[in-house]
């Protein structure tokens, strides 16, 4: 039976950052997954923004370490992600968001996040040909950027893999070895394996995997889609973040990568629950026409494809991070609400600190996204 300090259930946006962290710090580690490779489940659907501008302090700490990773990742390894430094930048056409955009500013700013109130004229000369109708202004917080999913999760995996740890693909979890309190082994088809700890970070599926533990998790899946048009030369610097919604949809956001391509999300109302991830038809017209709206020049690219994937949610739009009472050997990186690509790697790291004992710093991240919080409320930039 192979024996292992660490078993990390799925090789996704959390999974692979943590293994390379994990590893690094001298822990043996063994990954499993279902999947024939690394990023194949919600990680390859993420549209590859990384942002610490949130509204709940403990993702704040998380996303700025996400950040500084990411922005250090070719200087300090020699791999290229397509970091671009773009920031993010929430518009506001209307009181009502500009006051709550502005109340958050204080919560942000106390958490540590570089982030202000622009003016109109400032909005316009970030993303030149914004609608300038009703424009108020909107927060910015330069420090925001963008990256490839596919080169960032490629980047970590051969990291991981350089730190000795070991990745076991195409094998489906089946259920665990429990005595008393704590998980011995888990089973999957192919094999059993014992380790120290167990990290849930199965992405849509970690309710499924929490079950075979004897857990209930609030964790539910539902689905977004995303497009991205051919490249064009550079118009826009941040990420444009449109938290208005209408009978069909809520907020919408779009970006131009480094390499030139147009980037754009919008988020379905009411939800779409479950994990089909074949994309529609509907999606398309309604997110452009949305989109050509608010920054008309938009309007003669050309779109490339469109995709679909899932976002596992939580009933306040927080993750859940932590040991449960039971099994209490089983570290939980679950429900990270289709941001796990942005939080994967200050996660990662937070979680090998703890596991390796230097992770005292870190008490607010644990108590905020608590498996036994209240889950009120939702997180107003989610």
């Amino acid at each position: 039976m192979k024996t292992c300090d660490v078993a990390i259930l799925g090789a996704g946006s959390i999974g692979v950052p943590l293994a390379y962290y994990c590893a690094k710090k001298g822990l043996s580690v063994l990954v499993l997954d279902k999947e024939p490779s690394w990023g194949r489940g919600q990680n390859r659907a993420a549209i590859g923004g990384i942002r610490a501008t949130h509204s709940d302090p403990a993702k704040i700490k998380i996303g700025l370490l996400s950040l500084d990773i990411a922005r250090n990742m070719k200087e300090e390894h020699g791999l290229n992600i397509e970091w671009h430094q773009g920031g993010y930048m929430f518009v506001a056409y209307d009181e009502e968001r500009e006051r709550s955009f502005k109340d958050l500013l204080v919560v942000q700013k106390a958490a540590g996040l570089d982030i202000d109130w622009i003016s109109p004229d400032r909005v316009l000369e970030l993303s030149p040909g914004l609608n300038p109708e009703g424009l108020r202004g909107g927060t910015y917080s330069p420090g925001d950027g963008f990256a490839s999913p596919l080169m960032t999760s490629t980047a970590f995996h051969k990291l991981a893999l350089d730190a000795g740890a070991e990745f076991r693909f195409g094998e489906t979890v089946t259920g665990f070895g429990i005595e008393g309190r704590r998980i011995r082994t888990v089973r999957t088809d192919a094999g059993e394996y014992s380790a120290g700890t167990f990290v849930n970070a199965a992405g849509a599926e970690a309710a499924g995997l929490g079950n075979l533990a004897g857990l209930e998790l609030p964790v539910h899946p539902d689905l977004h889609e995303g497009g991205v048009t051919e490249p064009v030369r550079r118009f826009m610097e941040p990420m444009v973040v449109d938290m208005r919604g209408d009978d069909r949809s809520g907020n919408y956001y779009f970006y131009q990568a480094g390499t030139g391509q147009v980037i754009f999300c919008i988020t379905p109302k009411p939800q779409i629950w479950g994990t089909d991830t074949d994309n529609t038809s509907a999606f398309l017209p309604h997110c452009v026409s949305r989109m050509v709206s608010l920054y008309p020049r938009l309007r003669n690219l050309k779109v490339r494809r469109t995709w679909r994937g899932c976002y596992p949610m939580t009933p306040d739009g927080l993750p859940v991070v932590g040991y449960p009472r039971e099994p209490e050997n089983l570290l939980l990186a679950v429900g990270m609400c289709g941001q796990g690509f942005m939080l994967g790697p200050g996660l990662g790291k937070i979680l090998a600190d703890t596991l390796t004992g230097d992770g005292a710093r870190y008490g607010q991240v644990f108590e905020e996204l608590s498996l036994y919080r209240k889950f009120e409320g939702m997180e107003l930039l989610k």
